[in-house]
């Protein structure tokens, strides 16, 4: 047996599908599932062609210390490796994840040190603001800084 709306519970229905594919497209962006969001970096828009990072070293020994300036999208300024920092910046950035985000407050860390080295980076990055600072003062924090190079610089332990 085939039961059918009447008009005026078709056109109910209409409306509430309609209703519903209005909002579909409001959903947010954090809504992909986890394994779609790590997939690739997100898109270049034209809002994060102003990517501009100084980033600051400091006690990285064998003339790695100094300020140096890096702009991707197109790559450019005042950096050793100023291709390779984009690309690992492309490379780190993810929907929904911060690539400068902190080691989360209590890891479990070695305690190897990896060195008086410290970093602070700020600028722009992805069309956000930027203020990190990065040190080698435990396993967590060696791990963090490593995978930003080469936007900071190789260091080894030393000290």
């Amino acid at each position: 047996m085939v039961s059918v709306l009447p008009d005026s519970g078709r056109r109910l229905l209409l409306a509430s599908l309609a209703a519903v594919a209005a909002v579909a497209p409001l959903v947010p962006l954090t809504a992909v599932p986890a394994a779609a969001a790590g997939a690739m970096p997100p898109p270049v828009r034209p809002e994060d062609r102003s990517d501009h990072l100084t980033v600051v070293v400091r006690h990285a020994g064998a003339g790695r210390d100094g300020t140096y300036e890096v702009s991707c999208h197109p790559g450019a300024g005042r950096h050793p490796d100023v291709a390779g920092a984009c690309r690992a910046l492309d490379e780190h950035t993810r929907w929904g994840r911060d690539p400068f985000a902190p080691v989360t407050p209590g890891s479990t860390c070695t305690m190897l040190y990896g060195g008086p080295a410290t970093a602070h980076v700020t600028g722009t990055w992805a069309g956000r603001p930027v203020d990190a600072r990065y040190d080698r003062s435990d396993g967590c924090q060696i791990g963090r800084w490593d995978r930003m190079v080469p936007v900071l610089p190789e260091a080894g332990a030393s000290g």
